[in-house]
């Protein structure tokens, strides 16, 4: 009973199981991987990427994160632009955020391909939207990078903290854009 075999695959089982359970609580309290699902975000995340997702850090302006999709079965992935308190308006493709105008270099690439004449983004105001004058606490606002395509917050209203899966860190695949997203 007391067989070096025996006590070897004891010893391996043990080791297993450990590792999959650091994995699961990692899985589950601070990381998780993810995939890009549309067009939404591009240029910057593309359909089919892969993304690591951490859970536990704080969501700043201009982030992006992955959500519970309030309208789907679905998870979405956006760009946090407005934090609670914020007011928000879009006036002749500016941002505007408490009454600053913001610097949005994430969609110059797409800005650049517009006629003189065109917008990227419509114009609107937080109030128009939602009927809220600021985001409400606990609450966040947020946009697709590509604005023509994307179904976000001018839709479908204000996104929870609860709804939160992470803030993007990382895109894995493919390879070749491998790093930390702009």
């Amino acid at each position: 009973m007391n067989s070096p075999l025996l006590k070897e695959v004891l010893s391996w089982i043990k080791a297993i199981a450990i590792a999959l359970i650091i994995v699961l609580v990692c899985r589950q309290f601070i990381l998780t991987p993810s995939i890009v699902k549309g067009e939404s975000m591009m240029p910057n995340l593309h359909d089919g990427d892969r993304i690591i997702l951490v859970k536990f850090s704080s969501i700043d302006r201009f982030d992006e994160i992955a959500f519970h999709a309030p309208d789907s079965e679905e998870n979405y992935v956006k760009r946090v632009i407005g934090l609670p308190g914020d007011t928000i308006e879009m006036k002749d493709d500016a941002l505007y955020i408490n009454g600053e105008k913001q610097n949005e270099p994430y969609l110059d690439s797409y800005k650049s391909q517009l006629a003189e004449d065109e917008h990227f983004t419509d114009d609107f105001t937080l109030e128009s939207l939602t009927n809220e004058q600021v985001v409400p606490e606990g609450y966040y606002f947020v946009m697709g990078d590509n604005r023509i395509i994307s179904k976000d917050s001018r839709e479908f209203g204000f996104i929870s903290e609860d709804e939160v899966i992470g803030d993007v860190k990382m895109r894995i695949w493919p390879l070749q854009h491998f790093g930390v997203p702009d």
